[in-house]
């Protein structure tokens, strides 16, 4: 439990009911928020903190340590609320399944120094803790085949690894990986990556990347474009079983 939140609860004489009655939040979402690393959103958190009469930093101090780019953070408050998660890559392996050596691997030759780095890499394996909460999201994810096929700098015991922990990964209960195979051809994927997320209260973003900065989608018509791109990637995708076993040839055949 988060001791400081609890206790500010009690002593402003609510309940996590009123408190989410007062914000404008789904009962259950405001009952996490007495969770260990369960933080209200963005739009939400200074408006809980002054209903309970503290600060941010006292409720989460947390939230003060985070690193990795502000536009970032609201996504990742979105990201580790959400109860399902599909995600589609076409270049990378997705952040919530890379080692730590992919994800320095994918930095390299940005403009950033080791600090800069160091901090990225530790807040993108920080989230992956989602997938090992009591309660985890399901995280849908289909790849390109060619993402396993992609090393950098000619480090085959890095792909090595990362093949092996995404085979790790795609047996957790909460886990589902598919992969488009190569040859396939032209294919809707070609677009670009995206992650749509399903939140507790019904509510559906989309996370869409972009070579500078991502953007979160909300409009209902963008949403209802993604999730038809969605549906024709995973019609290509290859199913769970054959996917496991195309990442383990692959891994393989990194030796």
């Amino acid at each position: 439990m988060n001791p400081v939140f609890v206790s500010a609860l009690a002593e402003a004489g609510l309940t996590t009911e009123n408190l989410a009655a007062r914000v404008g939040v789904d009962p259950k979402t405001a009952g996490r928020w007495a969770n260990p690393g369960r933080i209200p959103q963005t739009r939400h958190r200074a408006e809980v903190a002054a209903a309970l009469g503290r600060t941010v930093a006292e409720l989460w101090p947390e939230v003060l340590e985070r690193r990795g780019p502000v536009w970032f953070h609201q996504w990742a408050d979105l990201e580790r609320e959400a109860v399902a998660l599909r995600w589609y890559e076409l270049a990378w392996v997705p952040g919530l399944l890379q080692t730590e050596a992919y994800a320095r691997a994918t930095l390299a030759g940005e403009n950033l120094t080791p600090t800069e780095v160091d901090d990225l890499v530790a807040a993108r394996i920080a989230r992956q803790s989602i997938l090992h909460r009591d309660r985890p999201p399901l995280l849908v994810v289909v790849v390109d085949e060619l993402v396993l096929r992609r090393t950098a700098g000619g480090d085959r015991g890095m792909m090595r690894e990362q093949c092996e922990h995404l085979a790790r990964c795609a047996a957790l209960p909460s886990v589902q990986v598919h992969v488009v195979p190569d040859g396939t051809g032209l294919y809707a994927g070609h677009g670009g990556p995206f992650i749509l997320a399903d939140m507790p209260d019904g509510k559906r973003v989309a996370h869409v990347d972009g070579q500078a900065k991502a953007q979160i989608i909300e409009q209902r018509a963008e949403m209802a474009t993604l999730d038809r791109r969605w549906a024709r990637i995973t019609g290509l995708a290859l199913p769970i079983a054959q996917s496991l076993a195309l990442i383990t040839e692959a891994a393989d055949s990194w030796r």
